[in-house]
């Protein structure tokens, strides 16, 4: 057999992938014969999930080279990803472009924000959904917390005076377009700060409204102990080993019932949150709203940092600064109980196990080791997190 050298055949991402499980000796691949027919890789799924990310993440203002960085790729790699993830949404333009005028509106000036949502001339945001019980569900929870005077998009209805349209098996709802846009400096102290109150006004606002919204009544715990334990069973304890996993689940279930409960966010990260001039400007998404434990919002954004940027973005040090600055904004609203202190490191610590297991359940390996490494770092942590 002859040998040749994998970086004259292989495309540079092909190649960053492959190191990341092999280096410096041969590898044997075989023949696509060799395989059952029909069967994608997990390399392909794998490929795929991570394109779709990288789509995501450029719609939310990363730059193709901080992409490149995230995802050890070159510039014209990210370039060929991003041309070939923007042909699967052609077909939505001219869908577009057929209902734009059921509100008055010409085919002018769009542009997509990210998959689910295009900018329409600068003042509205046009969202599709799949799922109409949820669409007319959001729709609620946006009214009810304008009602509040909670800054969220107001939805604009059709010339027929209907709240959104049915097209092709979509779902289209118009919102005007809120003032400001996505957050970037993730370690400026001053905006995560204003993160943390921001999240608290939210909360308030839904104690006071969630009795007119039917939303999920969800357990952190209960999903635990259910399906998380399951695929980590399954899949013989990888990427979290079973004295992790009982570790986290044992200190979370031994605060849980003392721990406030109610309807939250669910999503909040910076793609959720808009900030004009230093200032926040108002939330955005609400698909996944559910009831739960009300610092999973906190945790869920604070271990999320983690994930945004390389390994290397944050030292712990820096990373606790931000943990800080949010819980201070938070508390400048609404105090947290101690159990609720208390169970910050664990909660953060679930949360990664939910997502260990989640992607090892889907073969995603990459997304599976960067939970493991997330919850590795938070882990690492424990000892300064009791002090906050």
């Amino acid at each position: 057999m002859k040998y040749r050298n994998a970086s004259d055949i292989l495309p540079d991402e092909l190649l960053e992938t492959v190191r990341r499980y092999y280096q410096g000796g041969y590898l044997y691949i075989p023949k696509e014969n060799d395989f059952k027919a029909g069967r994608k890789t997990e390399y392909k799924t794998e490929l795929e999930k991570r394109d779709r990310q990288i789509y995501l993440k450029r719609l939310e203002g990363r730059t193709n080279r901080q992409l490149g960085m995230m995802y050890h790729l070159s510039e014209p790699s990210i370039r060929r990803i991003l041309a070939k993830e923007r042909l699967r949404y052609r077909e939505m333009e001219e869908i577009i472009k057929e209902i734009l005028p059921l509100w008055g509106m010409d085919s002018g000036l769009f542009s997509q924000i990210y998959p689910s949502a295009w900018r329409i001339n600068e003042s509205h945001v046009l969202k599709v959904y799949s799922d109409q019980k949820q669409l007319e569900r959001n729709i609620k929870i946006s009214s009810a917390l304008l009602d509040c005077d909670i800054p969220v998009a107001e939805t604009v209805h059709t010339k027929a005076g209907e709240p959104y349209i049915k097209c092709r098996n979509h779902f289209f709802v118009m919102t005007k377009k809120l003032e400001g846009s996505n957050l970037t400096d993730i370690k400026d102290k001053k905006l995560a700060w204003e993160t943390g109150g921001a999240m608290a006004r939210l909360h308030a606002a839904f104690r006071k409204c969630e009795k007119e919204i039917s939303f999920w009544d969800n357990s952190l715990l209960q999903e635990m102990k259910g399906w998380v334990r399951e695929n980590l069973m399954k899949n013989d304890w990888q990427p979290v080993s079973e004295a992790e996993y009982l570790k986290a689940v044992g200190q979370l279930e031994s605060v849980y019932d003392a721990l406030p409960k109610q309807l939250i966010h669910r999503d909040v990260h910076f793609g959720n949150f808009l900030f004009q001039e230093g200032s926040f400007s108002g939330y955005i998404d609400f698909d996944l709203s559910q009831k739960n434990i009300r610092i999973f919002d906190l945790c869920y954004f604070l271990a999320g940092l983690l994930a945004e940027e390389p390994p290397e973005a944050f030292t712990r040090e820096e990373w606790l600064e931000i943990v800080k600055a949010v819980i201070a904004g938070y508390e400048s609203v609404t105090k947290l109980s101690g159990q609720e202190k208390g169970a910050v490191c664990c909660v953060m610590e679930c949360i990664e196990i939910l997502f260990a297991a989640y992607f090892i359940g889907e073969q995603d390996i990459k997304s599976a080791e960067d939970a493991r490494r997330i919850f590795g770092f938070i882990q690492n942590s424990e000892e300064d997190l009791k002090h906050l």
